[in-house]
């Protein structure tokens, strides 16, 4: 692995690990689930503004929802189920007579959707309360070979920003088009203006009626012309259920992932038998819009780390700002430092090692800090700070300021973000 993997980055600078006890999983350490943390706040933020309701679904859910749903057989080698407290293969468990395992059967999520169509119907919905949007980050749990395993990008258990949006057809291309902009805007803001838009269309193995795939497919290719797309056309890639877009950024080395999806769905609110009274007061089967932000959070940590070569913006790194004592008398002020950055707001940490300055810059390179605060004896003395820059560019600062600096800088990116979410609104 060379200096700029993810895996090399998460390891120099104590983020997550991988170990034999969980092939597939990654074990997040306190810097690590920070940052992730951080990511999730940003994207839950968006996700509140654009109108969601977020929920949370059971992680281990019976056969009969799974059968419901389709994945029971179009997903079989997929999914990690369980009987009596045994993982299941893909042909399950069979009893003497060669049938299938009981109702007891028991499957870990490989993704959110048969869980939020239950909470949708839950109760009698109304034709007002369309567009119904639901999110929910759900861990996810998927047999991936051991062969396709690689770090975060792909693995066996991962969080996905998973979103359904419940909707009248005429509601159809307004939300997908609101979807796409949301998508957009979201990786803008992360840095990725350059992605591939492709459409996924109906699979070998499916679900459904060929006119249901007809109209799912014409809706989702109008939708995409009405938010300005171009997509490429990927035959035969959707989901067994339903056809989709896919946001695809690449990565430093040229390799391509998909994250962020949209995906319109027939099917399952047929199989459910979901429906909302309309206003003329009959039952009316709802249209479903499958959508991930950025899909698997911990893939695109990975393809972040990456793409920024582990320097990540200053809003997101785990410790914004390293407060380094540059001798031993300066211990005391250093920590005293770095507590008023802490309560300013700032993710700070402080070094008072008996190394020299330049050593602990370097080791806060290393870290992915983007700003060093060095406190001496003349700073102790005046007050002051020297701040050494991201560019290598230093300024001395009184404490205060320098609190203010720093925090506006947090407040200036939350301010961007606010302003672009209420210009798309």
């Amino acid at each position: 692995m060379d200096a700029y993997d993810h895996r090399t980055i998460g390891q120099r600078q104590d983020l997550f690990l991988f170990h034999a006890d969980s092939p597939g999983a990654a074990f997040w350490l306190p810097r690590g689930l920070t940052l992730f943390q951080e990511l999730e706040g940003f994207v839950r933020d968006h996700m509140r503004a654009a109108g969601y309701a977020e929920i949370r679904t059971p992680q281990v859910l019976n056969r009969s929802l799974w059968e419901t749903s389709g994945h029971w057989d179009a997903f079989a080698d997929g999914m990690f189920r369980i009987a009596g407290g045994k993982t299941l293969g893909a042909d399950g468990i069979r009893n003497a007579e060669g049938e299938l395992a009981d109702s007891r059967d028991l499957a870990l999520k490989p993704m959110s959707c048969p869980g939020h169509m239950r909470v949708f119907g839950a109760r009698v919905r109304s034709h007002r309360d369309l567009p119904l949007r639901l999110a929910e980050f759900g861990l996810c749990h998927r047999d991936e070979p051991s062969g396709a395993l690689l770090g975060l990008l792909r693995g066996r258990a991962f969080t996905q920003d998973d979103a359904h949006v419940f909707c009248a057809p005429d509601q159809v291309a307004g939300e997908v088009t609101r979807v796409c902009g949301l998508i957009l805007r979201v990786l803008a803001e992360l840095g990725f203006d350059d992605v591939v838009v492709g459409l996924s269309t109906r699979p070998e193995v499916r679900v459904g009626s060929e006119a249901d795939w007809d109209t799912a497919e014409a809706l989702l290719a109008a939708a995409a012309a009405a938010a300005g797309l171009d997509p490429v056309l990927q035959p035969g890639e959707g989901a067994f259920y339903g056809p989709k877009l896919e946001f695809i950024l690449s990565d430093r080395m040229g390799r391509r992932w998909q994250c962020g999806t949209v995906q319109i769905d027939m099917n399952l609110p047929e199989r459910f038998e979901s429906a909302y009274i309309g206003p003329d007061g009959d039952r009316h089967r709802p249209v479903l819009i499958h959508h991930a932000v950025l899909g698997s959070l911990e893939r695109f940590l990975a393809i972040l780390l990456e793409h920024h070569k582990g320097q990540l913006p200053f809003w997101l790194a785990p410790d914004q700002v390293l407060v380094a004592a540059v001798g031993p008398d300066q211990q005391r002020a250093a920590q005293e430092v770095a507590d008023r950055f802490k309560a300013a707001g700032l993710r700070a940490s402080v070094d008072v090692r008996s190394e020299s300055l330049a050593r602990k810059v370097a080791d806060s390179v290393s870290l992915g800090i983007p700003v060093v605060a060095a406190v001496g004896a003349r700073e102790t003395v005046d007050g002051t700070v020297t701040l050494r820059w991201p560019d290598g560019t230093k300024e001395v600062l009184y404490l205060e300021a320098a609190a203010a600096r720093l925090s506006a800088m947090t407040q200036r990116a939350t301010r961007r973000r606010r302003m672009r979410r209420e210009t798309a609104a």
